[in-house]
């Protein structure tokens, strides 16, 4: 193989290093889009009075680094709106989902830490997917549909 024919295989292979990365990105931009229209969701459902925070507050994870504090509040005031909403309705919802999205909340920070983070990455995964699926069912709960 020539040195031309290997510089044109190295900048194919990082043309495609490139876009499969842009592709992951985009993938995961789209996932975390989805996961603030839930929050803010729940919000909106909880209605005015009981929102601990103005649902437009959530796009703010899309911030980086500062999503790993921010997400903090999300869960604690998206928790305590949809309990504050259930009081008033008569339903009971425990910690509305605040422990596990807590745990996830956590985990996510201790994923910075080398070694623990092979640890701490797959916990926080599996408790922001329970975490979501319990916020969007306390949506379906708040809009009537459950």
């Amino acid at each position: 193989m020539s040195h031309t024919d290997s510089n044109a295989l190295a900048a194919m292979l990082g043309g495609g290093c490139l876009i499969f990365g842009l592709l992951i990105a985009a993938v995961g931009l789209a996932i975390a889009i989805f996961y603030i229209l839930t929050m803010q969701k729940a919000l909106n459902l909880a209605g005015e009075r009981h929102q601990k925070m103005k649902p437009a507050m959530v796009w703010l994870m899309l911030i980086p680094l500062f999503n790993l504090v921010w997400h903090f509040f999300v869960v604690k005031n998206v928790s305590d709106s949809i309990k504050s909403w259930a009081a008033e309705n008569g339903k009971n919802v425990e910690d509305a989902g605040y422990t596990i999205g807590l745990v996830a909340c956590i985990a996510n920070c201790c994923g910075l830490i080398p070694i623990l983070n092979l640890l701490a990455g797959p916990v926080a995964l599996v408790c922001l997917v329970i975490w979501w699926v319990k916020v969007a069912g306390f949506n379906k709960l708040m809009s009537g549909m459950a």
